[in-house]
């Protein structure tokens, strides 16, 4: 049996956040007793990791490693946006 099951996620600001309680709520009752469960996000700028969540310090970690890739807007983005990015286009707005 293959059942499909959409539904929206409340915005949330940047960095990890838990979803497995929101997922099993929105599903309740709905679950076969096993099976294979895929969680597709629609949304591109997000991404999914699945941690055993058994260290409350996982998430800073993770939250730390990716703000180093991937910074908060700087003055050193916005140059490399401006010039290598979009160097026919007008720079994008700052968050």
């Amino acid at each position: 049996m293959i059942q499909q099951i959409e539904f929206r996620l409340p915005a949330m600001r940047r960095g990890c956040h838990l979803i497995t309680g929101e997922i099993t709520r929105r599903l309740s009752g709905q679950l076969p007793q096993s099976g294979l469960l895929n969680v597709f996000v629609k949304h591109t700028s997000c991404g999914l990791t699945i941690n055993e969540n058994a260290d409350p310090d996982v998430r800073t970690d993770m939250d730390k490693i990716l703000d180093h890739i991937v910074p908060e807007w700087s003055a050193e983005l916005d140059k490399w946006l401006r010039e290598e990015v979009f160097p026919e286009a007008t720079t994008p707005e700052r968050p």
